[in-house]
């Protein structure tokens, strides 16, 4: 679980630094974009391999019906993580769509994985989100919401969601995770 929450904090601190350490990012230039990349790719990859590693150690035993709710967020998700890059309506709805995005991913696997590597994995994910957001919120208090665009785009973006929904699906069954209820 070491490589699990090592990777948790350096994605975190790779972001943060942005917010926390304005300066010190600015000084790094151009090369410092690639060390925070390097820093977010290290971070997914221990928390990914950590997570994988980690042992069953049940905490909670989450009822057969949260699947259906986990599968709906989920869509919802997806939807979130995409709105923020649309050219539809949906863009101008929200401040952090993606980070939203990921605080409801987190929420919808908490409710069906009760085990401590989860928890550890999707609530340090959920709360560096916030976190973020409240960093994003106080460095830049302003907000100039997006003009709408054309339903089309978010049309395209329902579309593009749905498609994305089914590889992730597909990738959870390849990994051996069965998303949908027994």
């Amino acid at each position: 679980m070491l490589l699990l929450i090592l990777g948790i904090l350096i994605w975190s601190a790779a972001h943060f630094l942005k917010r926390l350490a304005p300066e010190r990012r600015a000084a790094l230039g151009d090369r410092g974009r690639g060390l925070i990349a390097a820093g977010i790719g290290l971070g997914l990859v221990l928390m990914i391999f950590g997570y994988r590693m980690s042992p069953e150690i049940g905490l909670y035993y989450p009822p057969a019906w949260t699947v259906h709710l986990n599968n709906l967020l989920m869509f919802f998700a997806v939807v979130l993580f995409g709105a923020g890059s649309s050219k539809g309506r949906a863009r101008s709805l929200m401040r952090h769509p993606m980070l939203t995005g990921v605080m409801v991913w987190a929420l919808a696997h908490l409710l069906v994985n009760g085990d401590l590597a989860s928890l550890l994995l999707f609530g340090g994910m959920g709360i560096w989100a916030h976190a973020e957001m409240r960093l994003i919120n106080r460095a830049e208090p302003e907000w100039t919401r997006p003009e709408p665009g054309p339903i089309t785009g978010d049309i395209r973006l329902f579309v593009i969601a749905l498609v994305l929904y089914a590889v992730i699906t597909a990738i959870h069954t390849w990994l051996g995770y069965w998303p949908f209820p027994r």
